[in-house]
């Protein structure tokens, strides 16, 4: 399958540098280019991409306002956020305006492709680097937590264990290891896990699951 790509970025060599990159995988088609939001928006009825590469930053309408617009007006097309620092403090904002997942732009090009990939496929991606961040941004955040212990009640011991090691970024292979698992069974905790929370993915389940006080946070290094 073809993969249409939008990339959406304020600086020429970037949106270039990234074209260039994707054009090399036979499966990638970069489909147009964008220098902010607004123009990404005008663009994506006519070249109908899959994914959205949105940077953050952006003059005239910010990444955060256009990956929101986006999800609001084309709910099928896909965001993944590219941004150069771990710690941009619009990481939150871009997941929860709809961001599928969010990289950083030192990505190595063959988990570029596959991130790109991935996220057409419903799949989402959070750098590891980001996992830790970003939880504790949300940690600190104002929203209140309420009705935690129901919430937890909902889940398994193991599921819990799961969720927790899906929200600082690891994979399944990485989960399964570190719980003496099966790739298979990790798999299927997972759906468990994104049904119970009633999110379509691990991103929007990491969002959620630190909001509602699932898993612990208490200034802990990435486990």
């Amino acid at each position: 399958m073809m993969v249409r790509v939008l990339i959406c970025d304020d600086q020429t060599v970037v949106r270039e540098g990234l074209a260039a990159i994707l054009s090399t995988d036979s499966e990638i088609e970069v489909v147009a280019l964008a220098a902010d939001g607004r123009e990404a928006l005008s663009k994506v009825p006519t070249v109908r991409p899959d994914v959205v590469l949105m940077d953050l930053q952006m003059p005239v309408m910010n990444g955060v306002h256009a990956t929101q617009r986006l999800h609001t007006l084309f709910p099928g097309v896909r965001v993944l956020v590219l941004t150069t620092y771990a710690d941009d403090a619009w990481v939150l904002d871009a997941v929860r305006a709809g961001a599928s997942g969010y990289l950083l732009k030192d990505t190595r090009r063959d988990e570029l492709v596959a991130a790109v990939k991935g996220t057409a496929q419903g799949k989402s991606f959070v750098d590891p680097s980001v996992a830790g961040k970003m939880m504790r941004q949300l940690a600190s955040a104002p929203a209140a937590v309420s009705q935690t212990a129901t919430q937890a009640d909902t889940f398994t011991e193991r599921e819990l264990e799961v969720l927790e090691l899906l929200v600082w970024g690891h994979s399944n292979p990485e989960i399964a290891r570190r719980l003496y698992l099966a790739a298979g069974t990790v798999r299927n905790y997972v759906s468990s896990i994104l049904q119970k929370l009633g999110v379509p993915d691990r991103t929007q389940a990491a969002v959620v699951a630190i909001q509602r006080g699932l898993v612990k946070h208490g200034g802990h290094d990435r486990p």
